[in-house]
């Protein structure tokens, strides 16, 4: 299967990035808020969007229902004249599957598939390096990694991700290994080309100034324009203003994931007229009325696209 070249000149994945909520009515997707909020997110200072991933509630969704995902999503962007670039979600242990569901979605409107380390069988670097090498391998499309060991049960090395990063269809990484040092070493170590992007929303400002190219974050759902300002004014040479915007910012992942995710930001979004329902799958559950109430209190007081003049 042909493979992607890098281009070591082009910026690759960068900026702000949403991994979207998918809308539920009634327990069925919801179509039609869908829509709504995917032109709402081309309306937003975004750089991607990406499908079926944990904060999409994509282990809950049936096969039909992330190619229908995929498609209202990409006829709104078509529809809007945008040009917002789609990654779908990928999880699973077996590799064989993983490399059957590339081909079955090779032909899908998507640019890449965000795909994370196998869940509970705990493999050996060996084993991470061969099972991400058969994916790229197998796919047409670029691959970012989704390191996250404390979901998973294991932690992919750098030692391991960099010899991945040999191949150009492995192309970043969303970084959630929850060890300070090993996100600067990487960061210090990586080649040209291979991007990072933070998947700790807490964590966002220092992964910034540490050097990484953007994030993937949850939060980003809302206040999306200052979420993306901190990084406007870091990369326009201001320090101190990104500093301040983000000391008044970073209350809104605490608030997001006091309870589990996307439980919160749906509530927001349904406040905010955006979807029609804050439904969530089991296992997760409806915010409390106690973070509801929480989280109003927030959307009545919150002065929308830019915390700081």
């Amino acid at each position: 299967m042909e493979k992607v070249t890098r281009d070591p000149n082009s910026p690759g994945l960068s900026g702000l990035w949403l991994p979207l909520i998918t809308p539920f009515l009634e327990g069925a997707l919801d179509e039609a808020s869908t829509r709504r909020l995917v032109a709402h997110y081309l309306e937003e200072p975004v750089d991607g969007l990406i499908l079926a991933a944990t904060t999409g509630e994509g282990l809950t969704l049936e096969k039909a229902e992330v190619e229908r995902l995929v498609a209202v999503s990409a006829e709104t962007i078509a529809e809007k004249g945008r040009d917002l670039p789609l990654y779908l979600g990928l999880s699973g242990s077996d590799t064989r599957k993983l490399v059957k569901a590339l081909a079955r979605t090779a032909d899908w409107p998507i640019v890449g598939y965000l795909i994370a380390c196998p869940y509970y069988s705990r493999p050996s670097q060996a084993g991470l390096f061969q099972h991400f090498t058969a994916l790229a391998e197998g796919s047409s499309k670029p691959i970012m990694i989704y390191n996250i060991p404390y979901r998973t049960g294991v932690n992919l090395e750098n030692e391991t991700l960099l010899r991945l990063a040999e191949h150009p269809n492995i192309v970043g990484l969303k970084d959630c290994c929850a060890d300070a040092s090993q996100s600067f070493e990487l960061l210090r170590d990586r080649p040209e080309g291979f991007a990072v992007l933070t998947g700790e929303d807490a964590l966002y400002y220092s992964a910034l100034v540490q050097g990484a190219d953007g994030g993937i974050l949850a939060s980003g759902h809302v206040m999306t324009a200052d979420f993306a300002g901190i990084r406007t004014r870091l990369l326009q040479g201001d320090q101190p203003a990104a500093l301040r915007a983000w000391q008044q910012l970073s209350p809104i992942p605490r608030l997001l994931f006091s309870e589990p995710s996307p439980a919160a930001a749906k509530h927001w979004l349904w406040r905010s007229g955006l979807i029609a329902s804050p439904e969530v799958r089991l296992p997760i559950t409806p915010a409390t009325e106690v973070l509801a109430r929480q989280i109003d209190r927030e959307i009545a007081q919150s002065v929308p696209s830019g915390l700081i003049p």
